[in-house]
Formats: C-alpha cells, structure tokens, sequence
C-alpha cells in the first residue's frame, strides 16, 4: 500500500513538474512575442521628421538668412510634388503624447526673429499650398523696431498686431525667440549661461526675460507660446527647467541633423533644423535635408 502511495505522489509530482515546465515555455514564448511586437511598434512610431528654419522672405538679393518670394514657393512646391505634409507643433504635440497620427511624409515649418514678410509674402503662400508653419518672435523688436518702421518688407518686424494677424490666420503658430536675448552683448551668447553666472542669477534673468515676452503675447494677442526657438541655436542645460515651468513643449536648434519622433513628448525638446540659405536650389537643399 505504501508503495503504491509513493508511486502516486511521484506520479503527481511529476505531472505537475510538466505542468509548470510547460506553463514557463509558453510564457517565454509569449514574452518574446510581446517583446518583439513592442519593439516593432517602437521602431513604427519613430518617424523621420525634416525641419525647415527660415528667417527673412523678400524680394531682394539671396543670402544666407534671406531667400527670395521665388525661392520659397519653389520650395513648397517641391514639397507638395513629392508628397510631403507639413504638420504643426500642436500635432507633434498630441502625437507624442499618443494622440493621433502623423502624415507618412511630414515636414515641419518654421520661421525666426519676427520679420513682417512673414505675414506679408511668405503667409498668402503657405494659404496657396495649404501648408502651415512656426513663426517664432522677438519680443523687443516688436515692441521697440516694428513700429519706428512698420509694414516694410526687407526689414520690418511683426508688430502685436501682425502676430495676431498671423495667429488668427490658422496656417501659423507663434513661438518664442525671448523678450531681448537676441544678441551677443554683455558677454552672453543669445540665452546661454554665462561663465561664472550662478545658477539661480541665470534661471531668475532667463525666466523674467522670457515670462516678459508670454505675458505681451497674452496680452496683445491672446497667445501662449509653446515653442522656444535658441537665439543662434545656443542650447542651455539650464534653461530647460525654466522653458517646461513656462509651458514649453517643443524647443528648436540650429543643429542641422534629421529628427525622429516617437510616442515620447521628450523627443520634442532638442528639435533640429537646416537652414535655408537663399544661395543654395531648391532641388539641392531639399535633396540635403531630406536624407534619413
């Protein structure tokens, strides 16, 4: 009798030896399929996303910051030929946040320091393509240089009035390029930390600099920036506490690198983009800057 009790709890314990080996090769199995189909959604949802910097459109003679009317609606021309989307920050935005989709070829748009040929020449454009863009201002030129000579379009900037304009237009999101850090004065590059500058003198300078431009843009345009565009693309470590506390979402460089967005809002801080010099073709910048 003993012997055939034995013989059962071996039998038993047997079985459930089985059992459990068999249960651990089918979740080894099921890992590796979850594993991989995670890594494959990974890798879809990482999608190329080339960004255009311009500054200033205007009928005059090409340079590097200055392309002509021409130039521009060649370049969106192209875009639209070769099937490429522009898509807006506010997209981005959702997309990385698991909202929505992105368009199989997107290109973003963007634009710095606030020149009025923006609204002027470049805006009836993107109406024409069907196209949108970012158009990042500085706030001093709009309070101090936009109305001593307004509405010129080789060097005016946008005045409160104009970025409304733009804003309203549907097409054009305004981002921000600071109050008045836009320069290389008092030994500091754009909004960069000085040398030697402690930590809490730049984050209380950064943030009443950049606080100054939001509340104008409130104010005068009933705008709140989720954008920062780097004066000279002078990224700083430190600023990126003090842009997140302020609603910034997306930050643009001047680093001329492709980009790729994933389903994490982290990858929109650090953005990259080529600039569009007005001494270059269409078809050879477009053939640069489109290159995964």
């Amino acid at each position: 009798m003993g012997s055939r009790s034995g013989l059962s709890r071996l039998g038993i314990m047997l079985a459930m030896d089985m059992l459990i080996f068999a249960l651990c090769v089918l979740f080894f199995f099921l890992g590796k399929i979850m594993f991989f189909s995670s890594a494959d959604e990974a890798d879809e949802a990482a999608v190329f996303l080339p960004v255009i910097m311009y500054h200033s459109v205007f009928d005059g003679t090409p340079q590097d910051y200055i392309i002509t009317p021409e130039q521009a609606e060649s370049d969106l021309q192209w875009l639209s030929s070769h099937g490429y989307e522009t898509v807006s920050a506010g997209q981005l935005c959702d997309y990385t946040n698991g909202i929505g989709e992105l368009p199989e070829k997107p290109v973003m748009i963007t634009l710095d320091d606030g020149y009025y040929n923006n609204l002027s020449v470049y805006l009836p454009l993107l109406e024409k393509y069907d196209m949108c863009a970012v158009v990042s201002v500085v706030g001093s030129y709009t309070d101090n240089a936009a109305p001593a000579d307004p509405h010129v379009d080789a060097y005016s900037y946008l005045t409160w009035e104009d970025i409304r304009r733009l804003s309203e237009s549907g097409r054009v999101e305004i981002g921000c390029h600071t109050y008045d850090m836009h320069s290389l004065n008092n030994g500091r590059c754009g909004c960069k930390k000085n040398a030697g500058e402690s930590i809490e003198d730049y984050c209380r300078i950064f943030s009443e600099d950049t606080g100054l431009l939001r509340t104008e843009l409130s104010v005068n345009c009933g705008i709140m920036p989720a954008v920062f565009a780097y004066p000279f693309g002078a990224v700083c470590r430190e600023s990126l506490p003090v842009l997140r506390d302020s609603g910034i979402k997306m930050t643009l460089t001047c680093y001329e690198r492709p980009n790729y967005i994933t389903r994490d809002p982290e990858c929109l801080y650090g953005i990259f983009r080529y600039n569009r010099s007005g001494l270059v073709s269409t078809e050879d910048f477009m053939q640069r800057i489109m290159k995964e």
